[in-house]
């Protein structure tokens, strides 16, 4: 029996779509500072696999993590959460 494994889901904003078929996403999170507790923003770049390039700079999306398509690209968009209002 073969187990699947679970992918991970994150939701970012599209920084760039200048590339064919891919796009950056940012994702942006919360941590915490280990001495002053005091919580602190991590922004995270991610390349990700948009094959029909329907989604543009400023979308929010939600990307899957898949197996590696190149170099740098380990992701997938799966689906807006939010249309940018551009164009």
């Amino acid at each position: 029996m073969k187990r699947e494994k679970k992918s991970r889901i994150l939701k970012g904003t599209i920084v760039s779509d200048k590339m064919q078929k891919t796009a950056v996403v940012a994702v942006m999170r919360l941590k915490k500072h280990p001495k002053y507790h005091k919580y602190f923003h991590i922004t995270k770049r991610y390349k990700a696999h948009d094959a029909e390039n329907a989604y543009h700079s400023g979308d929010t999306v939600l990307i899957q993590e898949i197996r590696p398509l190149s170099k740098d690209k380990r992701w997938r968009i799966i689906s807006s959460v939010k249309k940018s209002g551009g164009m």
